[in-house]
């Protein structure tokens, strides 16, 4: 017998129809791509994205199209991701920082029919677009003032030099505002709430990139998930500014989160220096943020160096990579600031778990603020300070940890033959998810990429506590097998970060004739430090200090700055290219 209760699909665009009814008179604040930064309200974002999903119409997309975007986080750019998905296309969200190779592979296998584009990514499209026959058009969001030079737009062409039509988005919008009775008689396609609606290629690093296909429902389960107190606790009192690039898995689900409860949202463009980032948030007073750790790290310097606190901000989530201690001490014990460490994939829409802890875990203490300042400690009675600094260590230790699944994410660890592991911190396995928001087959593949339980294989290795904190002890590529013995590349870094001498670090394997493998340590100095062997020997002993001997690195090298990827993390397949040859010196290993 079924249930007697409306059976209404979970479409996404619903989210921005409730945002325009119920919170009508919230702002949107973007920096745009031209410089200015813009504001309006949800009911303005709700009639631009109308207009846009009426425009694109008028040029040929229907349901099922895939529409591309390249663009960075503008007001623009999110109009266009509800028009897309208000016509029942699915909006394919292309990462500029790729290379124009992977990006032609992944728009060519898409087969993606428009592609709408920041302007300034018009010399990458030139490279592009002569690969990819399936795009009609490109659409160019901004306004005919900002438009590039008709030259410019002329060599735009696809395979064999046909030229490409471009149009410009505001003037697009502007039509479709003049059509009769355009947006009285507008409704968003009525799809079922299991099509699809989104799309986004992983990286990449093993074999081309994977299409992860996601639908209206579990984008907007998952935007739920965003809303619990033990993620980003957003409300209509809120201000989250989303620097995650809207490119990289959904945006984190920020842009649909923020309009379900009326979050003032901040949208920062192309500019996520640590100077430009602070300057937003406390012109807008900004509460909540979420990014990857190298944007936490610019963020952090800048403070540093200009002597500068946070009037408003009280969360920062940090995913994408593991975050160091240094960093969480920074935001927690300096600035006041609480840290949610958050762990996900592409293949999870995609949060996976939450970083909140728990009381119990804590001593049956709540969340409290008392006890984690160390000039407070330095102020109470000998005893006091000691509860209070033994308090800070569990806490913090458990802040590092990638958190606890949610409700939506059923976790386990097996080893190598697919035996499930125990739950009690110490077992280490290959991390296993499955649920409704979890990927079950990529995108035009043959098989599906989970197994017969519907279990997904993440890569990553990992342990699972007593208390449900999973903690990632490395990439299954990344781990560093030595002589019989696992070694943690994220432990080292996380202890090479809390070194004083060291801005950035990174850790990857090294043939070793004797032991298989051995870590070499990867360092960027921070400013004034410098990179000599004092500071290599200083590194090393710490080190040794922490980890045990097999798993202290046999050198330490130190270089400008590290590679990262299209996403913000650390490229360790472009470190062990590089250092694939390194010998360590002679020395007695520590």
């Amino acid at each position: 017998m079924r249930g007697l209760m409306q059976e209404s699909p979970l479409n996404i665009c619903q989210i921005l129809d409730h945002a325009a009814k119920w919170h009508p008179e919230q702002l949107v604040i973007s920096r745009s791509v031209e410089g200015p930064v813009t504001s309006y309200t949800y009911a303005d974002l709700h009639r631009r994205a109308r207009l846009c999903a009426i425009a694109l119409g008028q040029l040929g997309v229907r349901q099922g199209s895939f529409v591309a975007t390249l663009a960075w986080n503008t007001s623009r750019h999110m109009e266009a991701w509800y028009g897309i998905m208000g016509c029942g296309a699915v909006c394919h969200t292309l990462n500029p920082r790729l290379s124009a190779k992977d990006i032609t592979y992944i728009a060519h296998d898409a087969q993606d029919e428009l592609v709408l584009a920041d302007a300034t990514m018009l010399p990458l499209l030139g490279q592009v677009l002569p690969g990819v026959p399936s795009v009609r058009a490109v659409v160019l969001l901004t306004d005919r003032l900002n438009m590039p030079p008709p030259e410019a737009l002329s060599s735009l062409s696809g395979p064999g030099g046909t030229p490409v039509p471009v149009h410009c988005y505001e003037e697009l919008l502007g039509a479709a505002a003049g059509l009769p009775g355009a947006l009285a008689g507008f409704r968003w396609a009525v799809v079922d709430e299991n099509a699809a609606c989104g799309m986004c290629y992983t990286s990449g690093t093993t074999g081309n990139p994977k299409g992860v296909l996601y639908s209206h429902r579990s984008n907007y389960l998952h935007a739920l998930l965003l809303l619990q107190s033990d993620s980003l606790p957003l409300s209509s009192s809120s201000c989250c500014l989303a620097v995650v690039p809207m490119f990289h898995a959904n945006s984190w689900g920020l842009v649909f989160a923020a309009p379900m409860v009326g979050a003032r949202l901040v949208l920062p463009g192309p500019h996520l220096d640590g100077p430009s980032i602070y300057s937003l948030m406390e012109a807008h007073r900004v509460t909540v943020s979420a990014g990857v750790p190298t944007v936490w790290l610019a963020l952090l310097a800048h403070c540093e160096a200009a002597g500068l606190r946070f009037s408003s901000l009280r969360m920062a989530v940090i995913g994408g990579a593991a975050a160091p201690l240094a960093m969480v001490e920074a935001f927690e014990l300096k600035h006041g600031v609480e840290v949610r460490h958050l762990w996900g994939m592409t293949e999870l829409s995609p949060l996976g778990t939450l970083g909140d802890p728990k009381a119990a875990s804590l001593g049956g203490r709540t969340r409290p603020r008392e006890g984690l300042s160390a000039a407070a400690a330095a102020a109470t009675p000998p005893a006091a300070a000691t509860a209070a600094a033994s308090y800070r260590t569990a806490y913090l230790a458990t802040k590092l940890k990638q958190g606890r699944p949610h409700v939506l994410c059923d976790m386990r660890i097996v080893d190598d033959a697919g035996r499930e592991l125990p739950h009690d911190g110490q077992a280490v396995g290959h991390l296993q998810v499955r649920g409704p928001a979890v990927v079950s087959r990529y995108f035009k593949a043959p098989q599906p990429a989970v197994d017969s339980e519907g279990w997904f294989a993440t890569g990553d290795v990992a342990s699972i506590d007593p208390w449900g904190y999973m903690s990632i002890t490395d990439r299954s590529k990344d781990v560093i097998k030595s002589g019989g013995e696992w070694i943690s590349s994220i432990e080292i870094e996380n202890l090479a970060m809390g070194h004083p001498g060291v801005a950035e670090a990174a850790v990857v394997a090294i043939p070793d004739e004797r032991w298989g493998e051995r870590p070499l340590l990867v360092v960027v100095p921070r400013p004034g430090v410098e990179p000599d062997a004092a500071l290599r020997e200083g590194l090393l002993g710490f080190l040794a200090s922490k980890l045990a001997k097999f798993a202290v690195p046999d050198d330490v090298v130190f270089v400008p700055q590290i590679p990262h990827n299209a996403t913000g993390k650390v490229s360790k397949r472009t470190l062990r290219d590089v250092f694939q040859a390194h010998k360590p010196p002679p020395r007695a290993r520590l």
